[in-house]
């Protein structure tokens, strides 16, 4: 990758998480404002970046365009999100649905819940694998697990946020054993979730689903009481991608 693209890619992810002053991103590339600023402009005139009134750069509106289309053609979304908009509405949580890519958990859709909160989970965004429930139920099912765990930097964001990769391997094995994953305020500690695996044709997890919501409206055991509905959901889109086993994983 040439070095004035591989700048470019890292001034749009470097503003799409807040707005930046150019000697803020200057800094951020080691680049002097001059060279900063010629690839604003450009950017800019493509409508990847933005200025906003208080001078700093933002994420610029056509990557939304770009987004979109991108989604679009994700055809495991299209043919989950009717699942998800009914389990959304019958359990009134935030439903994710989370896929497979490269060495990334991504979300590629979600639904919000009655009365939801503000997040950290945006579509289009890469799950924090070793908090994530919906990270956590697809790592559990993958051959290559001392890869996945030594991709994790273990940042600790709450009292539950997993330690390290052996506790993150029990974790995973957990999961394994039991079918799902749970997120018990790691990242975030005023919410939990629990996450289902989904399969592909092959019998793959190559996608989850998982349901987050507040701890003080629904704590871990209530969400643990609806596991029966939330894995038929899970079931019902394996299906449709092609699995024909059960929802367990078996033929």
């Amino acid at each position: 990758m040439s070095q004035t693209v591989a700048r470019a890619i890292d001034i749009v992810a470097f503003v799409s998480r807040r707005h930046r002053t150019l000697g803020e991103i200057a800094d951020h590339l080691g680049v002097h404002k001059s060279t900063a600023l010629r690839l604003l402009q450009t950017l800019e005139e493509g409508g990847f970046v933005r200025r906003v009134p208080d001078n700093r750069y933002a994420m610029g509106f056509q990557l939304i365009a770009y987004g979109q289309l991108a989604l679009d053609q994700v055809e495991a979304r299209a043919l989950a999100r009717p699942v998800l908009q009914e389990l959304g509405e019958r359990c009134g949580h935030t439903v994710h649905f989370a896929e497979l890519v490269g060495d990334r958990v991504v979300y590629v859709d979600k639904i919000d819940g009655r009365g939801s909160v503000a997040m950290g989970s945006r579509i289009g965004l890469p799950a924090i694998l070793h908090t994530a429930g919906v990270a956590k139920a697809i790592l559990a099912h993958q051959p290559d697990r001392e890869r996945w765990l030594s991709l994790c930097d273990y940042q600790r964001f709450t009292p539950t946020t997993v330690a390290g990769p052996a506790e993150l391997s029990a974790e995973l094995d957990r999961v394994r054993e039991r079918g799902w994953a749970e997120d018990d305020g790691e990242h975030e500690d005023f919410l939990n979730c629990l996450a289902l695996p989904v399969r592909d044709a092959r019998g793959q997890v190559t996608h989850s689903l998982s349901v987050t919501a507040l701890k003080v409206v629904a704590p871990l055991a209530e969400l643990r009481a609806h596991l029966g509905e939330y894995r038929t959901a899970a079931h019902r889109i394996s299906r449709a991608l092609g699995w024909g086993g059960d929802d367990h994983g078996s033929r």
